[in-house]
């Protein structure tokens, strides 16, 4: 029987169930308070150039590495395995892991406002167990499961566009802010809302090797996925400034107890409590559709660490098969996280580690031009969106290290522990290289 590979939809889906949360429905409440309609859609606007450059930078540096393992892939063959070592370590730890179990929180957290009585936790706990079970259960099974829920998320994400659209206002909003001139800082630091928005717009790297065609399908899967959810959110954030003011839209600050979004703002305006409770359940599958993105996709890259001997065997996982090893140790972090659940600062600071890594694969096509002579030159334009999506990161980074002087010392230390960690490692790899230079030689 021919193996299962994954083809364009699917590699869209993984795009779209990743960038598609809360993200979206929270970060222009927070936007509002200091900066204008106009200046806010031009925010979305450079989130989305942002995004894209950084997807078509990711197109090339995959038709040169089209295998599994996302950053850990590339920058240990681009750059240096230390640095892909550490990449892995953040995907393990930070990228996957964590925003699992905060989906998943998240996802029980809402079901507790449709009833009273629903346990968080426990909600949780069931949805990390399924979404391991179903993942770990077979590559068809998992393929199957992800493309209906991101169909599903897309149907929901649609309709409210259209209802925002016929039964909302579409005239110019006229409320202001208190500031003059255009806020250069406010606008800098809001693009971190943006980031977290369109994060995921890489998924598809992480599981490139089981594409059937990579090198034509993950570029795509990634551009057009990008694309698509880049004109939603233009369409939903213009429902959004066009329907409320910067005081009805502070309500994102009570996020975290009241559990209400700008959507279901809108959607109690048009439907009543009727159209709340909608916007619940979107929010729900929204939350489960990426917490089964991610647990598809992390596996991926421990699987690639243990076939480069960096984690334990067990962990490789079979041709043509999920890496069931991976898929139950990623399943346990979460867990472990679900019920510790003290994630919100250490998440904030991991935001800037995930661009960090990024931007230094991206740098990795213009290494590959003056360093490694034996890759084919990247394309022009894939070098010019390289630098573009490089030069946004870095700025976005000084901003976020000029607000929080104790991010480098944090930075600074993860990379120093993830370096030792590299070399200990290393150190344990000498015989198994070894004897496979004997096994060649025989």
């Amino acid at each position: 029987m021919k193996n299962q590979r994954l083809g364009l939809f699917s590699g869209m889906g993984m795009v779209i169930a990743n960038m598609i949360g809360a993200g979206v429905f929270l970060s222009t409440g927070f936007m509002a308070q200091d900066m204008n309609p106009g200046q806010i859609l031009l925010a979305w606007l450079v989130g989305m150039l942002m995004a894209m450059t950084g997807a078509k930078a990711y197109s090339g540096i995959v038709r040169l590495v089209p295998r599994s393992g996302g950053e850990y892939r590339f920058l240990s063959t681009l750059i240096h395995p230390s640095l892909g070592y550490f990449a892995g370590w953040a995907s393990l730890l930070i990228g996957f892991s964590a925003p699992i179990a905060i989906s998943a929180m998240a996802a029980g957290a809402f079901a507790g406002t449709l009833h009273s009585g629903v346990n968080m936790t426990l909600v949780a706990v069931m949805v990390i167990l399924a979404l391991t079970a179903a993942h770990a259960a077979g590559l068809r099974i998992s393929i199957t499961a992800q493309n209906s829920l991101v169909a599903v998320k897309i149907i929901l994400v649609v309709g409210f566009i259209i209802a925002g659209l016929v039964f909302g206002s579409n005239a110019w909003p006229e409320w202001k802010n208190a500031s003059e001139g255009f806020p250069v800082g406010s606008f800098m630091r809001n693009l971190f809302y943006i980031a977290f928005a369109f994060s995921g717009w890489n998924a598809a790297i992480y599981a490139a090797s089981e594409f059937e065609n990579p090198k034509r399908d993950v570029p795509r899967a990634m551009i057009l996925g990008c694309l698509s959810v880049g004109v939603l959110y233009l369409f939903i954030n213009w429902i959004f400034v066009a329907n409320l003011t910067p005081e009805q839209a502070a309500v994102v600050f009570t996020y975290e107890t009241d559990r209400i979004t700008l959507g279901h703002l809108i959607m109690q305006n048009i439907l009543g409590n009727t159209g709340a409770a909608c916007m619940s359940i979107f929010a729900i599958i929204a939350f489960i559709s990426s917490a089964s993105a991610m647990t598809f996709l992390g596996p991926r890259v421990y699987a690639a660490m243990a076939q480069d001997g960096f984690l334990p065997a067990a962990l490789k996982g079979k041709e043509g098969r999920p890496p069931v090893g991976a898929v139950a140790l990623q399943g346990a972090i979460s867990l472990f996280l679900v019920l510790v659940y003290q994630l919100q600062e250490a998440l904030s600071n991991a935001g800037a580690i995930l661009t960090l890594f990024s931007a230094l694969t991206v740098f990795s096509l213009f290494w590959v031009c003056f360093k490694r002579r034996e890759y084919p030159r990247p394309a022009p334009l894939v070098l010019i969106a390289g630098g573009l999506f490089f030069i946004i990161s870095s700025v976005m980074l000084y901003f976020g290290f000029k607000r929080s002087p104790t991010l480098n010392l944090w930075v600074g230390i993860s990379i120093l522990a993830a370096l030792i960690g590299y070399f200990i490692a290393k150190r344990k790899m000498p015989r198994r290289d070894d004897q496979n230079g004997k096994n060649h030689a025989d």
